[in-house]
C-alpha cells in the first residue's frame, strides 16, 4: 500500500465535476422519461412511481459506467 502513487488532485477534481454535471443530466433525464411514460400510458400512481424509480436507477447505472470510462482517460493516481 505504501507503493501507491500520489493522488493527482487536478484529475480528481475533473472527474468529480464531470460526474456531478453528467449525473444530474442523465438521472434527471431518465427519471423524467419514467414520469412521461407513466403519464403517456395513463398508468396508476404506484405503477408510474415504479417506472420513475426504475428510470432513476437506470440513470445511476449509466452514471457508474460513465465514471468508470472517465477514470480510464483521467486516472486519479499517477
Amino acid at each position: 500500500m505504501a507503493d501507491q502513487k500520489p493522488i493527482n488532485w487536478q484529475n480528481a477534481l475533473t472527474i468529480v465535476s464531470v460526474a456531478i454535471l453528467v449525473g444530474t443530466e442523465v438521472v434527471g433525464m431518465t427519471w423524467a422519461a419514467g414520469w412521461a411514460l407513466g403519464g403517456l400510458f395513463q398508468l396508476p400512481g404506484i405503477v408510474s412511481a415504479i417506472v420513475e424509480i426504475a428510470g432513476a436507477l437506470l440513470g445511476f447505472v449509466l452514471l457508474y459506467y460513465f465514471v468508470r470510462a472517465a477514470l480510464k482517460v483521467e486516472p486519479i493516481r499517477g
